[in-house]
């Protein structure tokens, strides 16, 4: 979760909210790819949660990483909670439970953002090693129960862990104990948002079943191949979801605006201060009767941060999020965008996902979505394998990403970075069942080995 925005530009009218984010619109030469991936740190020697405080604890990993980068503190307070490039436009943050996380900077090319990725896992281990830190790619914490899990000193955190409980019964185990790995992307107008957002949350649980790999809690096995996907249909339907109004005719921008209006609030911030407004009304707010702020109208900030605190599979702010997928092993990092970006960014593949997907129902879309936490590539749509469908859109991102051209040093076109999912389409199996089966064998029911095989 990326920094929050402090801009006190004042907003009164729900047309403005549509015009910011129809401003997010760039020509295609313009498209960018901003990578941002999630992981657990753990203590090397006994396989523990790391501590914000302390003298190895989270503050020094990230006192480290500053001395390490050069990059600007991002302060809450007189504590650290994240670090930011003012020149590139990365940032490092901390998720509720100590999950550390890269919001990379919007790069060309998979190369680019791979080579940022692979410098940040390197850079972070450098920090993290004398500290006795390590990391893991998981989608889900495979060992600790909440109350043993950290929590982290931000006050956008106490708000929602107080107001969590109301509204899911697994919303306290999204924020602390889950890992995702997503790529933000753009678009070149509002009906080209509107195609790519209709194929992301289309084919949203392909990419679920691909990743899928947070197949344990508390040191067993939960059932589930994906429980990570799993936590999201119980933790606020308000704010989550597949979005079936974005299927229907005349979606746009605007329809987009009047949905996050009416998804409740959880905060404002006012300088460096968190107001609990958790449940209320932003059409209160913009309209300056907001029952807990009496006279105070919204900000750009507040609806920046307001639209952050929205978590449907896509999530539309002046660009694209793609939501679905556990974090994994390093290689299926830098897999993540480019099974996207070979979608999305070029027309003819972007065209021919949206013809497999155009015929499918509200109905058949939300079954997918809730039988892959459980079933990964062996869910399956209007009769047909999921495991059939990923292969034929693992074909369409291949041909996407070969029609963009973009060459390294070495002549590797992008393609070279989906390799690492062409052995599930080609076996069904996903990353939870290779680990399930490695439980169940050679780890002898422990999920200790978990903590070398997994760790960057």
């Amino acid at each position: 979760m990326a920094r929050d925005t402090l801009d006190a530009t004042p907003i009164s009218d729900r047309r403005e909210l549509v015009e910011w984010m129809e401003q997010g619109s760039k020509p295609e030469r313009a498209f960018r790819i901003g990578t941002e991936h999630e992981k657990i740190p753990f203590t090397l020697a006994r396989h523990e949660p790391v501590p914000y405080e302390g003298p190895k604890g989270i503050r020094k990993l990230l006192e480290g990483m500053r001395s390490l980068l050069g990059w600007e503190p991002i302060m809450e307070g007189d504590v650290i909670i994240g670090l930011a490039d003012v020149t590139g436009g990365g940032a490092i943050s901390l998720e509720p439970g100590g999950q550390f996380e890269l919001s990379g900077a919007p790069l060309s090319t998979i190369h680019e953002t791979c080579a940022e990725l692979n410098a940040h896992l390197a850079q972070v281990r450098e920090v993290a090693m004398p500290l006795g830190i390590g990391f893991l790619g998981i989608g889900m914490s495979p060992k600790w129960t909440r109350s043993e899990t950290p929590v982290m000193p931000k006050g956008r955190y106490r708000i929602m862990a107080n107001y969590m409980p109301k509204v899911g019964r697994l919303g306290l185990d999204m924020m602390f104990r889950t890992c995702t790995v997503q790529v933000n992307l753009d678009f070149a107008s509002e009906a080209d948002m509107v195609k790519k957002m209709r194929v992301g949350l289309a084919l949203q649980p392909v990419a679920t079943a691909l990743f899928a790999n947070s197949p344990f809690t508390e040191g067993r096995p939960n059932g589930f191949l994906s429980f990570r996907s799993e936590i999201w249909r119980d933790t606020d339907n308000d704010r989550s979801g597949m979005l079936p109004f974005a299927f229907e005719e005349g979606f746009g921008f605007e329809h987009y605006v009047d949905y996050a209006l009416d998804v409740p609030m959880y905060f404002v911030k006012r300088g460096d201060a968190y107001i609990d407004v958790a449940g209320t009304s932003f059409r209160d707010l913009l309209a300056g009767r907001h029952p807990l702020l009496p006279g105070e109208t919204a900000t750009l900030s507040d609806w920046v941060n307001h639209l952050s605190t929205i978590f449907p599979e896509v999530r539309l702010k002046r660009f694209l999020e793609m939501r679905g997928a556990d974090a994994g092993p390093w290689a299926k990092l830098c897999a993540l965008p480019a099974f996207w970006v070979g979608l999305l960014y070029d027309s003819q593949s972007l065209d021919a996902a949206w013809d497999l997907v155009k015929g499918w129902t509200a109905e058949d879309r939300q079954k997918l979505r809730d039988d892959v936490p459980r079933l990964a590539l062996k869910a399956e749509i209007g009769g047909r394998p999921l495991r059939e469908i990923a292969r034929t859109v693992l074909g369409l991102s291949q041909a996407g990403l070969r029609r963009r051209g973009f060459i390294d040093r070495l002549g590797r076109d992008e393609t070279r970075f989906l390799e690492p999912l062409e052995e599930s389409v080609l076996t069904g199996r996903s990353p939870a069942e290779d680990l399930l089966e490695k439980f169940h064998g050679p780890w002898e029911g422990s999920v200790e080995p978990a903590f070398q095989a997994l760790a960057y």
